[in-house]
């Protein structure tokens, strides 16, 4: 198991593990998830902000928070504040904040990533742009496998 710098949300059935430098964002989208599950996702729900634990584990990736942070998410101007939170989750969508390689149109191998052995769908956001919409259309759209 490894702790990495990264915010993890539980949307429907998998996580999205957001990754970024410091203030890149990762606790806002955060936020944004769980709170877009009211109208746009079906359910969402906290997992880890700022550190978390993964590990691979048959074939999966999973996600928890590190201990003494559960159910913790900074929210900017407010502060720390405490959610309802997942304990465990399998991620699904590895989104990485500020990421120099992001494209209007990403190459094939862009759209993905390798974190503890296991292979996951990647997005990469640049600094300027916002990730809900994408991840929405990840989430509602098929590819088309250009």
């Amino acid at each position: 198991m490894s702790t990495i710098h990264a915010s993890a949300v539980l949307v429907g059935a998998k996580a999205v593990l957001i990754r970024g430098p410091s203030g890149a964002g990762k606790s806002q989208l955060a936020w944004q998830l769980v709170n877009a599950a009211a109208a746009q996702i079906p359910f969402a729900r906290l997992v880890a902000d700022d550190r978390v634990h993964v590990e691979a584990r048959n074939g999966r990736l999973l996600v928890r928070p590190a201990p003494g942070l559960a159910g913790l998410l900074e929210i900017r101007g407010l502060g720390i504040r405490r959610l309802a939170y997942e304990p465990i989750a399998v991620v699904g969508l590895v989104v990485d904040l500020a990421a120099t390689d992001a494209d209007r149109l990403p190459a094939r191998e862009a759209g993905a990533t390798t974190v503890e052995g296991i292979t996951l769908p990647r997005l990469a956001v640049a600094a300027s742009h916002t990730a809900v919409p994408a991840i929405l259309a990840i989430l509602h759209t098929a590819a088309t496998g250009d």
